[in-house]
């Protein structure tokens, strides 16, 4: 049974907050492996929203429907009040350029510098660029967002993984996304260099007024960021609310999220 909880019913004013994303009643299987069922979610404009589940449990076939790189096998995922199961390649190449990632590995291109990752996005999105000094602009900015202005001509082999990290997130950031998607963003990394990627995050958050969905098993990434929490449990978004009143909760499913 679902947890009884039920933030939505206490906030007065969610009934006016624009949801710029949601995933309503969301199936996917493979053969008998029953990954997403009836998994409903809304993140609302400027909200940091948490996900989190155990491996297994179903975020990263999640996130791969509502970017359209998998097909769920039914259900609706509206992004920007578009459904993205009805828009043909071209309109959701279009609609990419407002969501952005950040990959848990950075997936930063080992034979580009840090100027030619940057750069990439631009191309396949010349739409951002409105002058001819747009390109080096962005780029510029995008590094000292994340203060690595020096890195521009180095190579990612040269970098930290912190580094690597605060660079794949200044990718992430030149096409100015409405929506950014976070894959465990302080996974790999020591805790004072996780302090500083959350810091970041709410310093964008916050520059940009982006919504952010964010997969972490990162508790402490969680009580710092989280506007809003979800735990991922059997494929059903079985509990929901702010880190406090979860953690406070009494069900033993969830009570194993936050035993340190």
């Amino acid at each position: 049974m679902k947890a009884q909880l039920d933030i939505l019913k206490e906030d007065k004013n969610i009934g006016t907050r624009e949801a710029v994303l949601e995933l309503k009643d969301l199936n996917k299987s493979f053969e008998n492996n029953h990954v997403l069922k009836h998994f409903n979610m809304k993140l609302y404009k400027g909200e940091n929203l948490v996900i989190m589940g155990k491996s297994g449990s179903g975020k990263s076939v999640m996130i791969k429907c509502l970017v359209g790189l998998m097909e769920a096998d039914s259900g609706q995922i509206t992004v920007m009040h578009k459904d993205i199961t009805k828009l043909d390649q071209a309109a959701l190449d279009v609609l990419r350029a407002d969501i952005g990632f950040l990959f848990q590995g950075s997936a930063l291109y080992d034979s580009m510098t840090v100027r030619e990752n940057l750069e990439f996005p631009l191309r396949r999105h010349s739409e951002k660029l409105s002058k001819k000094l747009d390109r080096e602009s962005l780029v510029i900015e995008a590094l000292e967002n994340v203060g690595l202005a020096h890195t521009i001509d180095l190579m990612p082999a040269e970098l930290s993984g912190g580094m690597k990290r605060r660079i794949a997130l200044a990718r992430t950031l030149i096409l100015r996304p409405k929506i950014i998607l976070y894959d465990e963003p302080t996974s790999g990394l020591d805790p004072i260099t996780a302090k500083e990627i959350i810091i970041l995050m709410q310093d964008v958050q916050k520059k940009y007024n982006t919504s952010s969905l964010i997969i972490t098993h990162d508790v402490d990434c969680a009580r710092v960021i989280a506007d809003r929490m979800i735990l991922l449990i059997e494929g059903t978004n079985y509990a929901e609310g702010t880190f406090k009143e979860l953690s406070l909760s009494d069900d033993p499913k969830i009570k194993a999220f936050f035993k340190q």
